[in-house]
């Protein structure tokens, strides 16, 4: 299940680029998520662990991937850390909440992310313990925290 935190976190990790480049491990690269999530936000193609084919920069390392792709990686492949999210445009949404379907993750956002106005899903609010279903939901419950952060 996806879970949220809204505002500040003490553990969340919030230079996720640094994070990255100094603990992804090429294995991440080669596994099928990985590689749709590559595809679909950077329109690359993961030719091994350590190369990346993007039709607009040529064969890059993954360090060089855009901080969403970077930020969904991490998600999906350390579970036990909480990522701050907002590094990520809302065309990783889709992909969170699939991470979010295969295995437990806490993410932290400082924005309202947009899940898609059709979309269901399942997504519990840590801040106050609420579980909303869709973006009709979500909407006033992110906005209180989020109002809640600007306030302090």
């Amino acid at each position: 299940m996806l879970s949220i935190i809204y505002g500040d976190v003490k553990n969340s990790i919030y230079n996720t680029n640094v994070y990255f480049k100094n603990s992804y491990e090429p294995e991440w690269l080669e596994a099928e998520l990985a590689k749709k999530m590559i595809k679909d936000i950077d329109d690359s193609e993961v030719l091994s662990g350590e190369c990346i084919n993007s039709p607009v920069l040529g064969q890059i390392p993954p360090e060089r991937l855009s901080g969403g792709v970077k930020t969904l990686l991490l998600i999906l492949n350390e579970p036990d850390r909480i990522f701050n999210a907002s590094t990520c445009g809302d065309n990783c949404a889709k992909w969170i909440l699939e991470i979010g379907r295969i295995k437990d993750v806490t993410i932290n956002l400082r924005h309202m992310m947009s899940f898609g106005k059709d979309t269901k899903f399942e997504i519990k609010v840590q801040n106050g313990g609420e579980t909303a279903h869709s973006m009709k939901e979500l909407i006033p419950i992110a906005n209180k925290y989020l109002n809640e952060m600007k306030q302090e």
